[in-house]
């Protein structure tokens, strides 16, 4: 800890403006938060233009989540011996070849290139969360460091929310009066801003005085005690899982739920629907961290996973637009459980926190596997009943939520 600090002190000493570096971290925060809201409704546009199953749908969010399972180990190793700044320089690198990716993908109408082009996406996303998470909170004063990455997160959420409304706007043309060879040209277009975009971002950085913390992160590299014997981490790898295969899963095909349940509703208006609901994720965040200082995260967390089972209930009984609008307050309570799962996860890691960090983003692999198995159900039964998933995930981050221990909470 002594030298994480001295590492940061050492940067206000030789009093480096830290707020263009953080100004560009954020950029990059709400970058990966926006491909993620465009990604919520690239299935339900793939159902339609490509005539594919919302099982076959789903392995768009397995491809993505694969990628961060897969990337994670290597990223934490890359980030040590070539900083943070590199770190992100290679995730936004691989972010701008994905996003290319979607022109041969488009012109050619090949869906297993458009999971290749998803897999190479997220791989530079899943570089860019391992290192610019952990990076954001050495940019500065320790004391603010939860709030500077709260911050930034809160631009990735706005970037989540922004994503469906595009999507909805580009994505949902009509279908009798645009052919599916010209919807693709609208995704490949939407992508191509997306990479140029990320180029740019990735060319300020490059250039920008982004001072390093290589020091503090070997000063933490010495495996004195064993993850598994941390019983928080242990609880925070099963809940993680299941808090990613709840996330996603309930946003991946709540487009088609809407359109579903809600007579009258278009794809395009559902996507914007989600777009609200991803807002009201945001407003959580915000509200619950302010509930913080008065109950602890812990707690509030067992209480919003059992929040989310009620809700879920309503959601598979099919209620119609009742189930909708419970379907929309889930997002709300869904807010706080990967941040607060991953920091009950990591409290007490001492000088294996940067490892137990990287393998806890390993477990978001949860998030590419509910999507399958709830298309899978929807196909052969109903979307409502494919809700099951998260329902049952919500019921075993109540249970975990239960199992950690308060001592090493407080």
């Amino acid at each position: 800890m002594q030298s994480k600090n001295s590492a940061v002190d050492s940067l206000e000493d030789r009093k480096i403006n830290l707020h263009k570096p953080l100004f560009l971290l954020t950029c990059v925060f709400f970058m990966w938060g926006l491909s993620y809201g465009l990604l919520e409704v690239l299935n339900k546009h793939f159902q339609e233009s490509m005539s594919i199953s919302k099982a076959q749908s789903g392995l768009l969010q397995f491809s993505y989540f694969f990628a961060y399972f897969i990337v994670s180990r290597p990223a934490a190793v890359f980030n040590e011996k070539f900083g943070y700044k590199g770190g992100i320089l290679l995730g936004l690198g691989l972010f701008a070849v994905g996003a290319l990716l979607f022109i041969p993908a488009s012109s050619s109408m090949s869906y297993p290139l458009f999971l290749v082009a998803l897999f190479v996406l997220a791989s530079g996303l899943g570089c860019l969360e391992t290192a610019a998470n952990p990076y954001a909170t050495l940019l500065g004063d320790p004391r603010k460091a939860e709030k500077r990455l709260n911050m930034a997160q809160s631009f990735c959420s706005l970037g989540t929310a922004i994503g469906p409304l595009i999507g909805g706007i580009l994505f949902f043309n009509d279908p009798i009066s645009v052919s599916a060879p010209s919807q693709h040209d609208m995704v490949k277009r939407v992508y191509v801003c997306l990479a140029i975009v990320v180029m740019l971002i990735a060319f300020l950085i490059s250039i920008a005085t982004m001072p390093e913390a290589r020091s503090a992160m070997r000063a933490n590299n010495n495996p004195s005690n064993s993850l598994l014997s941390h019983r928080n981490f242990v609880g925070a790898i099963i809940a993680q899982f299941f808090s990613m295969a709840a996330l996603v899963g309930v946003s991946v095909f709540f487009v088609n739920y809407a359109t579903e349940n809600w007579p009258g509703m278009t794809s395009q208006e559902a996507a914007w629907l989600l777009s609200v609901s991803i807002f009201l994720f945001m407003v959580g965040r915000f509200i619950s961290t302010f509930v913080m200082e008065y109950v602890a995260p812990r707690t509030l967390l067992i209480g919003y996973a059992m929040a989310g089972v009620v809700l879920s209930i309503f959601v598979v009984s099919d209620f119609g637009k009742t189930s909708v609008i419970a379907l929309c307050a889930v997002f709300f309570f869904m807010s706080i459980m990967f941040p607060t799962i991953f920091s009950l996860g990591i409290k007490g890691l001492k000088e294996r926190t940067k490892e137990g960090s990287s393998i806890l983003m390993m477990s978001v692999i949860g998030g590419g596997i509910s999507p399958y198995v709830m298309g899978r159900i929807a196909d052969n039964y109903s979307t409502s009943l494919a809700y099951v998933i998260p329902l049952l995930s919500f019921v075993a981050i109540f249970v975990c939520g239960l199992y950690f221990r308060n001592e090493e909470v407080n």
